[in-house]
């Protein structure tokens, strides 16, 4: 009966399994209760109609996981949807399915589908078509255009395919956005800057991104951390290995024979580290773990992570900025009396003019006894040694060159590769010990980029350059000086040496920019509370 229907002139052109525009369908009672049923629950619609392709079985009936129908409920409950999930979970065919179901039951609406090629996308909808296919002639509300690129129904509503470019579906209105394995789209902070106004115009609009982890710092991760923080629109859902029928500890263990823990973890574990391109290794980035600051200075710019020690000896490391609202004029104090060193203390702001930075430098400097500081000595970062050093006479400062009065670092090739072969050392030996969120998400992004090592995009590396300096000097003899310490003798050379040589030299670019903010001078530094609570109405801080 029905695949004599199908046959018949009702069929959208040449393919007799879709029904045309304009059919009038007559029901029978039967029908129009179960038309009631799939328009009110997507899970029964998709494991009752709904056929899929299976690799060992061909076609066959989608019978749903019980956190696949968790997931039906999830999307259709929620307008912003991030979902967290393992390696061959089935959360791309869930997300396809419950698209479907979504055109065929709300009319005029339109539904994108993205992913990091058109390709991709467009094999995404062809599943779509081929579900479609399959369905009952009464389910289907039929097509006015069915191509590899988009299919109209006759409801009105739309489906299309397209890759995750920033013109993709601007001008759109999209009412259903679906980012597939969002984690490995490239250049998706500007796709998703391009995007989001575009879906959060509509009071209704549902978004539903699904991705694997991919590393730390990039958009998905971020989305996810906010999500799960409760400081966006997401909400969260998460798929893990065990969480899918036939995975047990045996499956587990048989494929970390076959993998690696590492390759594990990362696939199916769920697991937010850097990736295989990043300066520090994956067993490292996975150890650090981020503190609660003890206390929030500077409207939140500055973090204090241990109160000063009496008789400690503290090294202040210092990258500056232009103050323009980009990149961030930075310092990291560091506690090097105790073994592993500690990261006590972290400034960031990208707003303090260069003018004015000298004077938070010297404010703390002066609080954690009198601080070695270091700074950068690029354009911006001359006119701030100058500023500490001849206006505000701070001392203890790392002079270059003591013949030509050379104050600060000079972050060239060379003490660029030296610092990063440092960083990689002190780090991965546990000699260093880093609690500061900021400064372990840098780490984590900071990966190989062509012959040297800078942020991954989207992020920054302010924090990690205040690190590489750290790394460098502690190679120098003027470190050994003040710690009594040869950590080239603690660490292992040979080790030290190979990387130094792998590591390929770069240096540093600036845009010349003589743009400096006006920002009005701090009262003269007073002696506060330590302990001062947070109010959190400073931008996120």
């Amino acid at each position: 009966m029905q695949q004599a229907f199908r046959m018949s002139n009702d069929t959208y052109q040449y393919n007799h399994l879709v029904k045309k525009d304009g059919v009038v369908q007559e029901w029978t009672k039967e029908q129009v209760l179960e038309y009631k049923k799939c328009m009110a629950s997507p899970s029964y619609f998709a494991e009752t109609y709904v056929k899929v392709i299976s690799l060992d079985r061909g076609l066959v009936p989608f019978n749903l996981y019980p956190y696949q129908k968790r997931m039906f409920e999830h999307f259709n409950n929620n307008r912003f949807n991030i979902v967290l999930a393992c390696r061959q979970s089935g959360k791309s065919i869930s997300s396809v399915a419950y698209i479907l179901w979504y055109a065929c039951f709300h009319a005029e609406k339109v539904i994108a589908v993205l992913a990091n090629k058109g390709a991709t996308s467009r094999e995404m909808l062809g599943r779509i078509t081929l579900m479609l296919e399959n369905l009952p002639f009464f389910l289907q509300p039929g097509c006015k255009t069915l191509n590899k690129g988009s299919i109209d129904f006759s409801n009105n509503s739309r489906i299309i395919a397209a890759s995750t470019s920033g013109s993709s579906i601007r001008g759109m209105s999209v009412n259903l956005l679906y980012l597939d394995e969002f984690a490995f789209v490239e250049r998706a902070s500007e796709f998703y800057t391009s995007t989001y106004p575009v879906v959060s115009a509509g009071k209704d609009t549902k978004v539903i991104i699904t991705s694997t982890a991919n590393g730390i710092g990039n958009v998905f991760h971020k989305i996810w951390e906010g999500a799960n923080q409760g400081v966006n629109e997401y909400v969260p859902f998460r798929v893990d290995w065990h969480d899918v029928p036939g995975r047990d500890e045996k499956w587990k263990a048989e494929t970390i024979a076959n993998t690696s823990v590492l390759q594990f973890d990362q696939e199916f574990g769920n697991t937010f580290f850097g990736t295989g391109d990043t300066l520090i290794n994956a067993q490292t980035l996975m150890q650090l773990r981020a503190k609660q600051p003890i206390a929030y200075m500077e409207g939140g710019d500055f973090l204090v992570y241990e109160e000063t020690v009496a008789e400690h000896d503290y090294i202040m490391c210092v990258d500056v900025s232009k103050g323009r609202g980009q990149d961030y004029s930075t310092f990291n104090i560091i506690d090097i009396s105790e073994r592993p060193f500690k990261q006590v203390a972290v400034y960031r702001c990208n707003t303090i003019s260069p003018l004015l930075f000298p004077n938070i430098i010297y404010k703390y400097a002066k609080v954690y006894n009198e601080a070695y500081v270091i700074i950068e000595s690029n354009d911006q970062g001359t006119l701030v040694c100058n500023g500490l050093y001849l206006d505000l006479e701070y001392e203890n400062m790392h002079v270059e060159s003591v013949t030509k009065s050379r104050m600060g670092i000079d972050i060239n090739r060379k003490t660029k590769r030296l610092g990063c072969s440092g960083i990689k050392d002190l780090l991965e030996e546990q000699k260093l010990e880093i609690v500061d969120e900021n400064t372990i998400l840098e780490i984590s992004t900071f990966v190989a980029r062509g012959q040297s090592w800078e942020a991954s995009d989207g992020n920054h590396d302010d924090l990690m350059m205040n690190l590489v300096m750290f790394g460098y000097f502690s190679t120098d003899s003027r470190f050994t000086d003040l710690t009594d310490i040869d950590l080239k003798a603690m660490m292992f050379q040979g080790r030290m040496d190979a990387i130094e040589q792998d590591i390929v030299p770069f240096g540093f670019h600036d845009n010349n920019d003589d743009y400096i903010d006006q920002i009005e001078l701090e009262e003269k530094f007073k002696d506060r509370d330590w302990h001062i609570p947070y109010e959190a109405d400073n931008n996120g801080w």
